[in-house]
């Protein structure tokens, strides 16, 4: 369900697996409950990730470790960068997609054109094999379904995405690559490269994430605030 990446004294940062429950439902532990059982300690999340997409989370020890990086989170301090695979020509290959989002019909949510509470995101994207495209993606809000979504609105859904259109796959292919953030003053970085995907292990990907770390490094254009 999960690998640790690293375990400090306040936190604990792992890479969820593809199709796991971050919240337990139906009787099964998710991905948390699971890390809690293992470890025998008590962990306070503080973002969360889709069933469908895997990598990096961040869960606190205690409930102050959690108050701080709430704070984090809220003044956008921390960095998050994803991949992900789609099929198709999008219409935008890098810049913003940028609007409110509201819910919409079968658990979907969709992209609006007014922007009172928008959701932001940063992307880059590259052709790495035929009618295929790997997305580097920045979110600068934390919105349920905001990537999908983004992708679905230049209308190239995320490969495996059915629920937005995607292409039936071996799995949904969304994963939260890097995180970076400072934290009681001192610079953390994590990476997880993405174990689970026959389409992850193509030449093209594996050339074009090495191209795009570190993902901080990469030519982002400052922030927009889309009001």
């Amino acid at each position: 369900m999960y690998q640790i990446i690293q375990d400090e004294a306040d936190f604990l940062v792992i890479s969820k697996s593809a199709n796991v429950h971050f919240h337990s439902q139906d009787g099964e532990a998710g991905v948390v409950a699971r890390v809690e059982l293992d470890l025998n300690i008590k962990l306070y999340p503080v973002h969360r990730l889709d069933t469908l997409t895997s990598g990096l989370i961040i869960l606190a020890k205690s409930s102050e470790a959690a108050a701080r990086f709430t704070e984090l989170f809220s003044a956008h301090q921390v960095q998050k960068y994803y991949l992900a695979l789609a099929k198709g020509k999008p219409k935008k290959k890098q810049g913003w997609v940028i609007g409110d989002m509201a819910k919409s019909r079968r658990s979907q949510y969709k992209l609006l054109r007014s922007t009172e509470n928008p959701a932001i995101t940063q992307f880059f994207s590259q052709s790495v094999d035929q009618g295929l495209r790997l997305y580097l993606l920045k979110p600068l809000s934390g919105k349920t379904h905001q990537l999908r979504v983004a992708l679905a609105s230049l209308g190239c859904p995320i490969l495996g995405d059915t629920l937005y259109g995607g292409e039936a796959s071996d799995r949904g292919y969304l994963h939260a690559w890097q995180l970076e953030f400072n934290y009681q003053g001192q610079d953390y970085q994590f990476c997880a490269e993405p174990l689970q995907g026959a389409a992850f292990d193509l030449d093209g990907v594996k050339a074009q994430m090495a191209a795009w770390s570190p993902a901080s490094q990469q030519p982002w254009p400052k922030a927009k605030s889309g009001k």
